[in-house]
């Protein structure tokens, strides 16, 4: 069996650069918005700007569940070395590019180092530390989104205002430098090195088809009529390569997604709740600002208060679950947190009619710290569930979620607001009220979803996990 551990005097400086890691994924996901009218003023093609975000979210996204499966083959640390220096390669090329189909094809290269990136820095934190510490780790992890969330569209807009959007890019230069420096020195793995087979064609298929599916649902009822022949097309045969693809699953000496995972309850409930809390997080995320903004007609930075609020809550919450499923374990932090949820979701979409920055902000703070204990809780006993060997992939599955998560909701949220906004270009502060309203009361939904899965959690006590060693 494959083991690797890593070294416990290393591991201040590893999480510094897991958090630096992460922190390139997180400003690149808030800092290009604000600046895209001056990147389309210098570009032009005004109607490709919105493939900037989609090719960078499908990169990511179908290449998690391959990069994780390679990290449970050959160690954690060069895939992340791999992702680091895509992400680096894709920055400098961004920052250069000379058309917006240029800009596009390097942000695409971009998501490629994204896709390892992210998962790797859950999962390393999961292979160095036990159970009872993953959580306040966990938290310091959700902390840097939290500041990232303020900080990027913030210096997104200041680049643009100096008319200098190529720093946009730019600044991730010395910030993946910086983490690969210290991924390079300071984490150690003793990996058992075999002979493995890599399922070459099990890849193929399973990067198609999430490509076609995922980029059918990013674009469904954008770029084309969710009933036009590319939806169908590009849902039929996504459809079908999936079927391919578990055929060939079945028959693979390594699958790069082990069909065990969605036999095991554990793994299938934690991915589902994974599911709608990356649904949570686009539909909170993409329509509180234009709520507020719309209906009040407040500044963007008041409007961002409500979100600011919600960042925070995660990461306060995520660190102190660990004194909560420790003994209660973790069936029960969940549930907990999707009561909280609920509630936070409940107070959004009851008051929705009366628009207030305080309510969204009180809304958003308790929304916050019900993902905290609801994602933390389901992630760690997701990982704890599963040897060295098989952690990985067990994370990439719950990163993959979230992600598709974060897909399936940008277009159902994006069809409900449409269908109060209409085709006018410039929407009423009631429509734009009543549109948010339906779509705050689908937060709800999947608030009581989330809770509902919860529910049907195996119980896993944190107790009995913890006597392992964090490196198994």
């Amino acid at each position: 069996m494959t083991t690797a551990v890593g070294f416990r005097s290393e591991r201040g400086p590893v999480l510094i650069s897991l958090m630096v890691s992460s922190g390139l994924i997180a400003i690149d996901a808030t800092v290009l918005a604000t600046a895209i009218p001056t990147i389309v003023a210098d570009l032009g093609d005004f109607a490709l700007f919105p493939w900037l975000f989609s090719v960078y979210l499908l990169a990511q996204a179908v290449t998690v569940p391959i990069y994780a499966k390679l990290s449970d083959m050959f160690g954690r640390k060069p895939i992340i070395l791999i992702g680091v220096g895509l992400f680096l390669l894709g920055s400098i090329l961004c920052g250069f590019a000379w058309s917006m189909p240029a800009l596009i094809a390097f942000r695409a290269i971009q998501g490629l180092g994204a896709g390892a990136v992210q998962p790797m820095a859950v999962t390393i934190a999961g292979d160095i530390y036990t159970v009872a510490e993953r959580a306040k780790v966990q938290g310091y992890i959700a902390s840097v989104w939290a500041v990232a969330s303020v900080a990027g569209p913030a210096l997104g807009g200041l680049f643009a205002q100096l008319d200098i959007w190529r720093w946009v890019f730019f600044v991730n230069i010395p910030l993946c430098l910086l983490a690969g420096w210290m991924l390079v020195r300071h984490l150690h793995e003793n990996v058992q090195r075999r002979d493995h087979t890599i399922d070459y064609a099990g890849a193929i298929l399973l990067t198609s088809s999430l490509s076609l599916l995922i980029l059918s649902v990013l674009e469904g009822g954008q770029a084309w009529a969710w009933n036009s022949w590319q939806s169908l097309a590009g849902f039929g045969l996504g459809g079908v390569l999936l079927v391919a693809f578990v055929l060939v699953e079945r028959k693979a000496v390594e699958p790069i997604v082990p069909l065990w995972a969605f036999t095991r309850r554990l793994l299938l409930t934690t991915t589902i709740i994974g599911l709608g809390v990356g649904a949570l997080i686009t539909g909170i995320t993409s329509f509180v600002p234009i709520y507020l903004e719309g209906s009040l007609g407040v500044a963007p930075l008041i409007a961002a208060i409500g979100l600011a609020t919600l960042t925070l809550g995660w990461p306060l919450a995520a660190s102190f679950s660990g004194r909560l499923y420790m003994p209660l374990g973790f069936r029960t932090t969940a549930r907990i947190g999707g009561g909280v949820t609920v509630l936070g979701a409940a107070i959004l979409a009851g008051f929705a009619w009366y628009p207030s920055v305080a309510t969204v902000a009180i809304a958003g703070f308790i929304i916050g710290l019900g993902l905290g204990l609801v994602a933390t809780s389901s992630l760690i006993s997701a990982q704890s569930s599963v040897e060295w060997n098989e952690r990985g992939v067990v994370t990439g599955m719950q990163m993959f979620s979230r992600s598709v998560g974060s897909a399936v909701g940008v277009a159902i949220f994006g069809a409900i607001a449409n269908s109060y906004f209409g085709d006018a270009a410039d929407p009423t502060p009631d429509d734009i009220t009543a549109g948010s309203a339906a779509v705050f009361v689908c937060v709800l939904g999947v608030t009581l979803a989330i809770w509902f899965v919860a529910f049907a959690m195996p119980r896993t006590p944190a107790a009995v996990a913890a006597e392992r060693p964090a490196s198994d």
